[in-house]
């Protein structure tokens, strides 16, 4: 009976040591998990302790200590963004509107938080600005001839203004330059005189080449005794195999000639 008495008093003590465990316990296993971090292989994560920086984390489970201790996470890949449309007049006062994309990413992930409050709209207020200034300084024919220089020109410019951030810009490219409509129609019109001048130069070309070539014929028919009236009766033979009802005489003009001074003497 004693034995029994203290297996169960045994019993009673370990479940309430068990008891007690867990009621205790919880706190610390939800404050041990609260404490852990994961940082992606895609990110960087800046920790300040106190209110300083104190160490940038790779990926993988860190231990942040509550209170004491703030993680930003940054993302460290390629970012494109959108330009909206921007008004800008050419070196020879034309109005355009231009859009553009802009592809960067973190290369200091420190600088990215610590330098600049919010890098995003950092670049692209930069690339907008920068965008306004390039145009401004080229001609709407070298704007549109020469596309790939101005965006590079655009990018070198973001680039270097955007070093001390930790921003390494990659490429800049210009999607689409926007034109008034009137100035739309005025190069339509330019471009159709540019093709009709064209046309009549190359016109003008076949006649000149046309008239030598007759030149040509004509003072070669005028060596040869009798070509000239060879020549007549080829026409004559041309004219009778067409299936028509009209004949025509073809009288050389030297005939017409002999007959007016027959008539007159």
């Amino acid at each position: 009976m004693t034995g029994r008495v203290l297996y169960f008093n045994t019993l009673i003590q370990t479940l309430m040591e068990i008891f007690t465990a867990v009621i205790f316990g919880w706190p610390l296993i939800l404050i041990a998990f609260a404490m852990i971090r994961q940082i992606n292989q895609y990110e960087r994560g800046i920790v300040l302790t106190m209110g300083k920086y104190s160490t940038t984390w790779n990926p993988g489970w860190k231990i942040l200590i509550p209170v004491f201790q703030k993680l930003i996470k940054v993302d460290i890949r390629v970012k494109a963004v959108d330009v909206p449309d921007q008004e800008a007049i050419t070196k020879d006062n034309i109005p355009v509107r231009i859009n553009a994309v802009i592809y960067y990413k973190v290369v200091s992930a420190e600088k990215a938080v610590l330098e600049v409050e919010d890098f995003f709209y950092a670049v692209s207020q930069l690339a907008q600005t920068t965008m306004r200034n390039a145009v401004g300084e080229v001609t709407l024919d070298e704007l549109l001839a020469n596309k790939a220089e101005v965006s590079e020109k655009i990018k070198k410019t973001v680039d270097a203004a955007s070093d001390p951030w930790g921003i390494d810009v990659q490429s800049v490219e210009l999607k689409d330059i926007i034109l008034p409509e009137s100035l739309k129609r005025t190069i339509a019109k330019v471009a159709e005189a540019e093709r009709e001048k064209q046309a009549v130069i190359i016109n003008s070309q076949g006649e000149v080449e046309a008239s030598a070539n007759m030149a040509k014929a004509a003072q070669t028919l005028s060596e040869q005794a009798g070509a000239l009236h060879l020549r007549t009766l080829q026409s004559i033979n041309d004219l009778s195999s067409d299936q028509s009802n009209t004949t025509i005489w073809m009288i050389p003009m030297e005939m017409l000639k002999a007959l007016e001074r027959m008539g007159k003497s």
